[in-house]
C-alpha cells in the first residue's frame, strides 16, 4: 500500500496512518513520483510509462490522502500558497494515481482512493458559514470528477477507484492553511466532526461495494446519484444551435 502526504499538515482527514493500519498484509512500494528540491518541498513529476510500471509493480493500493487548504480571501491570499494547493491537491493525486495504474492491470488487482472533501459540491454556497476556498473547492471538485470518470475508463477491469467525500473530520487539518504544517502534539480543530477511524471505515466498505463516490456521513445512498442525473440534462446542451434565452437580438 501507498500513501500520498508530503506533511504531517497534508494528512488530509487523518486517513494516513488509519489506512495503513486496515492496509496490513498489502504489499507496499517505497517510491513515488515526487523529487525532492533544494527547499525541502517536494515537486511532482508525471513520469515515464516506464518509470511508473516499475514504480507500482507491487502496489496493491494507493490512498492519496495529501491535501492542504489555503484557505482566505481569493485576491488576498499569497499566491505561492494557492499554487502548492493546486500541486498537492491536483498534481500530486494525479500523479500518484497515474503511477498506481499502469501497474495494476497486468497483476490483475489494484485499487486507489482519492480523498477530496464535501466542498466539492459546495460551489456556490456562501462563505459565511464555510471558509473561504474557492481554490480547494475547485481541486477538490477536480478530484471526484477526474476519479469519477477514471472509473467510466477502467469499467470491466479489475481495478477499482474511488473517491471519499468526508465533511468535517476531526483532525488537525483546519489548524493551519497550508503554508506550514502543524506542529507539535497531534491535535483536534475545535469544530471536532466525524472521527477519521470512522472516515476509513466508511471508505474501505464503499470501496469493497463498488462505491465510486463515498460521502461516509451520507444516509440517503441515492443522493449521491442525482448529481449524474443533472449532469445528463446539461450534456443536452451540447448543441449545434444557441439556446433561445440567448438570442434576444433576433
Amino acid at each position: 500500500m501507498l500513501v500520498g502526504g508530503p506533511a504531517r499538515q497534508a494528512d488530509e482527514g487523518g486517513l494516513g496512518g488509519r489506512h495503513g493500519e486496515e492496509g496490513r498484509g498489502r504489499r507496499a512500494a517505497a517510491s513515488t513520483p515526487f523529487r525532492r528540491r533544494r527547499d525541502g518541498c517536494r515537486r511532482v513529476s508525471l513520469a515515464s510509462r516506464r518509470d511508473t510500471r516499475r514504480r507500482s509493480d507491487d502496489i496493491d493500493l494507493v490512498v492519496d490522502n495529501a491535501g492542504i487548504n489555503g484557505y482566505g480571501p481569493f485576491a488576498e491570499v499569497d499566491a505561492g500558497l494557492l499554487t502548492r494547493v493546486l500541486n498537492v491537491n491536483v498534481v500530486a493525486l494525479t500523479a500518484l494515481t497515474r503511477a498506481a495504474v499502469t501497474g495494476m492491470p497486468a497483476r490483475g488487482r489494484g485499487a486507489v482512493i482519492n480523498v477530496a472533501s464535501l466542498p466539492a459540491f459546495a460551489g456556490d454556497l456562501p462563505p459565511d458559514a464555510l471558509p473561504r476556498r474557492a481554490v480547494y473547492a475547485g481541486s477538490k471538485g477536480y478530484a471526484v470528477t477526474f476519479t469519477r470518470a477514471l472509473a467510466a475508463e477502467l469499467a470491466g477491469t479489475p481495478l477499482r477507484v474511488q473517491v471519499v467525500c468526508p465533511g468535517l473530520t476531526a483532525t488537525e487539518f483546519h489548524l493551519g492553511a497550508g503554508d506550514t504544517p502543524v506542529r507539535g502534539e497531534r491535535r483536534v480543530h475545535d469544530e471536532g466532526g466525524m472521527p477519521a477511524a470512522d472516515v476509513v471505515t466508511a471508505s474501505l466498505a464503499g470501496l469493497e461495494a463498488g462505491e465510486v463516490v463515498c460521502v461516509p456521513g451520507l444516509t440517503d445512498a441515492e443522493a449521491v446519484a442525482r448529481p449524474a442525473k443533472a449532469e445528463l440534462g446539461l450534456r443536452a446542451g451540447s448543441s449545434s444551435r444557441m439556446a433561445a434565452r440567448y438570442s434576444h437580438g433576433e
